[in-house]
């Protein structure tokens, strides 16, 4: 590193908590993809503790990379752009595989998908 700029004290320990939040989101997440009982509720839960806990260490990092180095550092956001825009897709690509090959093999615990607008429940 060429900077030698050390953040006080009491900034480190703010960047520190914002370190284990994220830490502690993504836990949770984890904690839920275990726990949660079916493939769509299994889903979720990373998904929610990926996206907010990468979003907390790297606004950490960048906080704390941006204060040392004397110059704002911003690759931590095209990180958290892609993070943020591919989590999501991810989600609706999983889940909607897993419907269709449920539907395909006749699972009773899936309803089937509407074949045409006509097919849909009327409310």
């Amino acid at each position: 590193m060429t900077g030698t700029f050390s953040p006080p004290e009491w900034l480190q320990a703010v960047i520190a908590l914002v370190v284990l939040a994220g830490a502690v989101v993504t836990f949770i997440g984890t904690v839920g993809l275990v726990r949660l009982a079916t493939f769509y509720q299994r889903i979720h839960a990373p998904t929610l503790g990926t996206s907010m806990g990468t979003a907390l260490i790297l606004l950490a990092s960048s906080l704390h990379s941006s204060l040392v180095l004397g110059r704002p550092v911003v690759h931590e956001v095209l990180i958290l752009i892609m993070v943020l825009v591919t989590t999501p897709v991810t989600l609706v690509l999983l889940a909607r595989a897993a419907l269709y090959r449920d539907v395909a093999e006749g699972n009773p615990d899936v309803p089937a998908l509407p074949r045409s607008t006509e097919d849909a429940p009327k409310p």
